[in-house]
């Protein structure tokens, strides 16, 4: 079974938090092909979609854009690579991280 790794940054990576208005600080993230989370948005559920929006308002979904991640996002990237690519995703739960789309 092929895997997806999370990206460990030796520097920080700040994303910008519109809705705290702040930056957040990511030392690991995930990189992800634009039409896969694209795909991941579409079958994401109400409530996750919501959380999803609150934590990246107004973000541009397109290759180059760094995301917030959040546990909602996590299972939804999780349940996306298990069934509908057959991939495992290493060290998504349970820690901060960013998505970058590519």
């Amino acid at each position: 079974m092929q895997e997806i790794r999370f990206v460990y940054e030796k520097k920080p990576i700040n994303v910008s938090h519109d809705t705290y208005r702040r930056e957040c600080r990511y030392t690991r993230g995930i990189h992800i092909p634009y039409q896969d989370f694209v795909e991941i948005l579409e079958n994401m559920s109400h409530d996750t979609k919501l959380y999803f929006e609150f934590h990246n308002p107004g973000k541009k979904i397109a290759p180059g854009t760094y995301l917030n991640g959040h546990a909602g996002l996590a299972k939804s990237i999780v349940n996306y690579y298990q069934n509908t690519k057959e991939m495992h995703v290493n060290g998504v739960i349970g820690q901060d991280f960013y998505v970058k789309i590519i």
